[in-house]
């Protein structure tokens, strides 16, 4: 079961990339739980949110809703916003992917953000992600040292 309530609603599709899907999640936890996570975030909003009650916002209005009511359980399990910048251009890649919303989260390990995800408060506030996101890409990496070469 997809811990993302409501994933599966009326109007919500899968190919527009909102939610994982309970393949995609099964596969995040087979990996392992221990040590530092980065969360790439590439997001697309809506121009307007429509929830499932009908209320109707902007995109940008819903994501910070999001941002607001989720932050404090992201922050409390140990998560931080490592990276964050405004998109500019696509310059590989298909043209037409724009991102409202790019940056990288760090959490502590990968169990802290299954927690996240699993946390109840977390499964109402994440309601006004739903609403607010077109499109979007959550990409999961292990962080390493920087250092002067690409690999």
């Amino acid at each position: 079961m997809s811990p993302f309530p409501n994933s599966a609603r009326k109007g919500i599709k899968m190919n527009n990339y909102i939610d994982p899907d309970r393949e995609r999640f099964g596969q995040f936890k087979d990996l392992p739980r221990e040590g530092k996570i980065h969360m790439l975030n590439l997001v697309k909003l809506n121009d307007k949110a429509v929830y499932e009650d009908g209320t109707e916002t902007t995109g940008q209005e819903a994501y910070a809703a999001y941002s607001r009511d989720s932050g404090p359980i992201f922050k409390g399990l140990g998560g931080k916003i490592v990276w964050s910048g405004s998109f500019q251009l696509t310059f590989i890649g298909p043209e037409e992917e724009e991102w409202d919303i790019c940056f990288v989260a760090e959490y502590p390990s990968a169990e802290a953000f299954i927690s996240m995800i699993r946390n109840p408060d977390y499964q109402k506030a994440v309601k006004h992600r739903q609403a607010a996101v077109k499109t979007s890409r959550l990409i999961r990496t292990t962080p390493r040292e920087a250092g002067s070469g690409f690999g």
